[in-house]
């Protein structure tokens, strides 16, 4: 049995709104509840809250199966099947849910304003592999060596790619064309 239950000071309730994990501006934000916030849980999960366009970019969990669960607004999420080398792609809405398994590459983009989407793990912290990283650390010269893609052009194809972000694109990208408000309307929590 998990000693955290067998603790008098149990407490068996949690605010997911608390902790700010990244924010780009007031209606591109994740906030998150992980086992050291929340010993009580033996899972943790992302609160996201994105625009239309926006992405979770391209990464993958060493040690987690990730469910991601739309609470409203729309997302396309797309997965790379490494046993069959095929990209699955599923189009969801409020109610619906894409399982990705542990250490499989994926991304989601909302297709609507006023997205949000639960990401919830099978362990207390996942860890994440983020593609902006793998991208930007293989050197040119081993992409030419392996792939035959000219080292100059590699190193300015991932030059603007500055950090990993949770969600994207960075700001400093051109401004993108926000699609009509659908979704649903969310307070968001007050961050201090």
């Amino acid at each position: 049995m998990n000693p955290v239950l067998q603790d008098p000071r149990l407490c068996l309730c949690a605010d997911s709104t608390q902790t700010l994990a990244y924010r780009r501006d007031s209606r591109n934000y994740v906030t998150q509840l992980f086992g050291p916030d929340f010993p009580a849980v033996e899972t943790g999960f992302f609160n996201i809250h994105m625009s239309q366009g926006m992405i979770v970019p391209p990464h993958w969990h060493t040690n987690a199966d990730e469910l991601v669960f739309v609470i409203c607004g729309g997302i396309v999420a797309s997965v790379f099947n490494p046993f069959t080398r095929k990209l699955i792609t599923c189009t969801l809405k409020p109610g619906q849910v894409v399982q990705l398994p542990k250490g499989w590459f994926h991304w989601f983009i909302a297709t609507t304003d006023n997205t949000h989407v639960l990401t919830i793990f099978d362990v207390p912290t996942p860890d994440v592999v983020f593609g902006a990283d793998f991208l930007s650390c293989i050197p040119p010269e081993v992409m030419n060596r392996a792939f035959c893609i000219n080292p100059q052009d590699y190193a300015k194809a991932v030059a603007p790619i500055q950090d990993a972000l949770l969600l994207g694109p960075p700001p400093s990208c051109a401004p993108m064309v926000q699609g009509q408000q659908q979704g649903c309307e969310f307070p968001g929590p007050v961050f201090r």
